[in-house]
């Protein structure tokens, strides 16, 4: 029995009077192969022109659809674990992964990192209009960059205080507008902040260019990273001065300016909702806690 079982089995595989391999003769086994080698080459071939034909409609310089790019997002650093900061003033160790990664961040804002002529411009002392460097699309080679240096942004620079503020309970914020190629913010026609704003403005200081807290218009547009490689984005310094120790705060940051839906910068504390800084334009908005013990 167990005799006949193993011949049929075998003979699945190779049957010596048929000459067939698993039911099928040589003939027919090259057959079928030459099929699929042919079959799934066209398949291949029709794969491969529609990405040539895909990638001949793609503009090199700018993503082909920005019709659902929202405003440019608001970012900040430090890095933030589930976008929160907890630490205590007298532990160095549970700030210090905050200290570093500022440092980190603000290492390529020093000014010996933007000596070269041929990639960085000096783009004025006081905030102007755009800084226009030719066609986004025109092959005019890569395009220079404006020169931010880290010392615009005063007591959040770490450079007299290399803990960025948080060893004395007082820690700083840089936050920046996210990169979205040929963006240009407009600013409010006002700068006037609200009137109930008064009573607080003067717990938060702000540092940046020209001693203004917000984003100067000569640092944009974006160019992409083809032909602006060594962009700098401008930065705003935020020092919180009088944060209330052991409670969480929740800081959430917001930028506005000329068109759409006014937004506001603000501060929410404890969920009260105080604006504290007007600038670039409609604006997605950044969010952390913040809890100093």
């Amino acid at each position: 029995m167990s005799g006949g079982k193993s011949g049929g089995w075998r003979e699945t595989l190779w049957d010596p009077e048929k000459r067939e391999f698993l039911g099928r003769t040589g003939d027919s086994w090259l057959k079928i192969s030459v099929f699929y080698v042919i079959f799934y080459a066209f398949l291949c071939g029709i794969f491969v022109a529609t990405i040539l034909v895909l990638l001949m409609t793609l503009n090199m310089y700018k993503p082909k659809y920005q019709d659902r790019i929202l405003p440019s997002g608001l970012s900040f650093s430090p890095y933030a674990h589930n976008l929160e900061i907890i630490y205590k003033t007298d532990d160095p160790s549970s700030y210090e992964v905050y200290v570093k990664n500022l440092k980190e961040f603000i290492e390529q804002y020093n000014d010996e990192k933007q000596t070269d002529d041929m990639k960085y411009e000096d783009c004025g002392t006081t905030p102007k209009l755009y800084t226009e460097r030719g066609e986004l699309e025109s092959n005019t080679g890569q395009r220079k960059s404006c020169r931010f240096s880290r010392r615009e942004l005063q007591g959040c620079s770490g450079e007299n205080d290399t803990t960025f503020g948080f060893k004395e309970g007082k820690p700083c914020l840089i936050v920046k507008l996210n990169r979205i190629i040929n963006f240009r913010p407009k600013p409010p026609s006002s700068s006037d902040l609200w009137a109930e704003d008064d009573g607080l403005i003067g717990e938060i200081k702000y540092f940046g260019f020209a001693g203004n807290a917000g984003f100067p218009l000569q640092y944009f547009p974006y160019y992409g990273k083809m032909l602006h490689p060594n962009y700098l984005q401008p930065l705003v310094g935020i020092k919180f001065t009088n944060l209330t120790k052991n409670r969480e705060l929740r800081i959430k940051c917001k930028v506005y300016g000329e068109g759409g839906k006014k937004n506001k910068f603000s501060k929410i504390l404890r969920g009260n909702n105080k604006p504290s800084l007007d600038y670039a334009r409609r604006v997605t908005s950044t969010m952390t806690r913040i809890n100093v013990s």
